[in-house]
């Protein structure tokens, strides 16, 4: 994997305390002496992701309700990393336009695409307090010529709704719910603390979140079918349509799925995120004329 991917463990605190002051009340030492927080504690995740914004991508006001989805920023920025390169792999260089769907309340994927890339963003969300939140994000890191937000208003459509006739988009992306309920996340939280030989005393998670980010009915596999089924139905308005699948038996199944549309091309990019590897599933209706002149359309 290009070690631009590579999902960051090791932070300069010294740095991070120094741009994010806040961060200092966090922080301690680790059985080896070296600097660390306490990863079970969403305030001081929260305040490591502050400080990460701040002194790698110059955002200097993130702030959202505890009880939002708190995103691991090196993650996020590795994802973006490779739509960066599937943009390139197809020379769009100029005009990005990127659909993010499902955004949240922080707002993060348009954050860093901004500021890496300079891209333009339209995101979406079907909470309007989620919306809320991060227009009050984009208006304080004044980003409104760059980001702009749209709600949803049915949560039975991805596509629908949002993208207008005469719109275009070089890539769509999407981090979808992972579980099928709140006890399946907060089981999951669980199991993931023990490993890390720390245990909770609640069943709130370290990153937070709530329903329409961690779960929705039917799980990742339903939401990744209504959102290729959906873009079919604006094939030649983006580019390439791209969603995040975590769970290692669902690659397949949206492999079949997108064979059933006759999609020109797929591509299956690993991502990793921590210690698990997921795969980001791209998929292009155009063919290599259309790909060719995208540029003259856009």
């Amino acid at each position: 994997m290009d070690n631009k991917q590579e999902y960051k463990s090791i932070y300069d605190f010294e740095i991070l305390c120094k741009n994010y002051p806040d961060l200092k009340t966090y922080v301690i030492e680790n059985k080896y002496g070296n600097k660390t927080i306490d990863f079970s504690n969403p305030k001081a995740v929260k305040a490591l992701n502050k400080a990460i914004l701040l002194s790698d991508y110059s955002i200097k006001y993130w702030d959202f309700p505890d009880e939002n989805l708190c995103p691991p920023i090196p993650s996020r920025a590795a994802h973006i990393h490779i739509i960066a390169e599937l943009l390139e792999s197809s020379k769009l260089k100029k005009n990005i336009h990127v659909l993010d769907i499902g955004t949240g309340a922080t707002c993060i994927y348009p954050l860093i695409g901004n500021s890496l890339f300079q891209w333009d963003f339209t995101a979406t969300d079907i909470d309007e307090d989620s919306i809320k939140n991060a227009q009050e994000i984009i208006d304080k890191n004044n980003l409104n010529k760059h980001l702009k937000l749209k709600y949803q208003s049915s949560s039975f459509n991805v596509f629908k709704n949002i993208i207008c006739d005469n719109d275009l988009f070089s890539a769509s992306i999407c981090n979808p719910p992972f579980y099928e309920s709140k006890e399946e996340a907060d089981k999951a939280n669980q199991k993931k603390l023990k490993g890390l030989g720390l245990q909770a005393e609640n069943t709130s998670r370290n990153f937070s979140g709530k329903s329409n980010e961690l779960w929705a009915k039917g799980g990742e596999l339903a939401f990744i079918k209504k959102y290729i089924n959906e873009s079919f139905l604006f094939k030649n308005q983006c580019f390439w349509f791209t969603i995040l699948v975590s769970k290692k038996e669902n690659i397949r199944k949206t492999k079949v799925l997108l064979k059933k549309l006759n999609v020109f091309e797929v591509k299956a990019i690993p991502l990793k995120k921590g210690n698990k590897n997921t795969r980001i599933m791209a998929w292009t209706f155009l063919n290599e004329n259309e790909q060719k002149n995208w540029d003259k359309v856009n």
